[in-house]
Formats: C-alpha cells, sequence, structure tokens
C-alpha cells in the first residue's frame, strides 16, 4: 500500500457564518492542494470534511497520516468518540446527540478504506502544511456565492 501523508484544517468566519477547508495531500514527491467553502457552516464541520476531502481523492487503499489542529477530529477518531456515537445511534450520551453525524459517518465509511492514523499539530505555529491549508481554508471561506452546507441524516 502507497503510504500518503495529508494535512487539513478548517476555518470558518463567525461560527456559524461562511466556511472552507483546506488539504494537502503528499506522495513521493507530488503534492496536490484541495479546497472549497459553504456560505453557513461550522469551523467543526470544515475540520471534518477536510478529511473527508483529503481521502476521498485516494484512487486506492493507502496508509494515510492525516495531521489537522483539530483537536475535535483528532479526539473523536483517535480516542474512538465517533464509532461510539455512531453505535449509539448517534448519541453522545443517552440525552445529547452527537454534532455533525452526517459528515462522521462519510468519514468512518472511507477510513475502512484506508488503514489511518491522525496526528495533532498545534495551529497557527508556523509548520508550513498546516499553515499552507489554513490559508487554503480562509481562501475558500472568502469566495462569493457559496454553496449552503446540506446537513444529511446517516
Amino acid at each position: 500500500m502507497k503510504d500518503v501523508v495529508i494535512y487539513t484544517d478548517g476555518a470558518c468566519s463567525g461560527n456559524p457564518g461562511p466556511g472552507g477547508y483546506g488539504v494537502v495531500l503528499l506522495y513521493q514527491g507530488h503534492r496536490k492542494e484541495l479546497s472549497g467553502g459553504f456560505r453557513d457552516t461550522t469551523n467543526n464541520r470544515m475540520e471534518i470534511l477536510a478529511a473527508i476531502v483529503g481521502l476521498e481523492a485516494l484512487k486506492e487503499s493507502c496508509n494515510v497520516t492525516v495531521y489537522t489542529d483539530s483537536q475535535y477530529l483528532y479526539n473523536a477518531i483517535e480516542k474512538g468518540w465517533a464509532k461510539k456515537w455512531r453505535a449509539n445511534g448517534w448519541m453522545r450520551n443517552k440525552k445529547e446527540p452527537a454534532l455533525n453525524p452526517d459528515l462522521w459517518d462519510r468519514l468512518l465509511k472511507l477510513m475502512e478504506r484506508h488503514n489511518v492514523k491522525f496526528v495533532w499539530v498545534k495551529g497557527h505555529a508556523g509548520h508550513p502544511e498546516n499553515e499552507r491549508c489554513d490559508q487554503l481554508a480562509v481562501a475558500a471561506a472568502k469566495q462569493p456565492n457559496l454553496p449552503p452546507d446540506i446537513r444529511t441524516t446517516p
């Protein structure tokens, strides 16, 4: 399996508000940058979507290291929270629904195709690829005529 590195970031102007995601994929000297945005979304949705878009860009099963500055994304995957929420019918506990179940469902399904490890990096700390993802995400959020962020039920 190929070893791929994906850097991700999400941004939102207001929360909720216009938001964007940025992704940098690296594989054996090749580089691909992806970004997009929505007119009314949240920062957490953009953080999750960045990981989804990065994994969706892969054409075959790979060993993937995803770098994120989102504790929410990192902990939900690495501590097993998202899998637990799915097993509990997208509930965090007996009273609170999990937020963003549509995106968590997409991400968990993509992770079944790949061997994925998430690594947390401190945001805005000068890491070149993380900074580039932030630039892509912020620029995407500023685009005119952004589409709506359609939330679906898994």
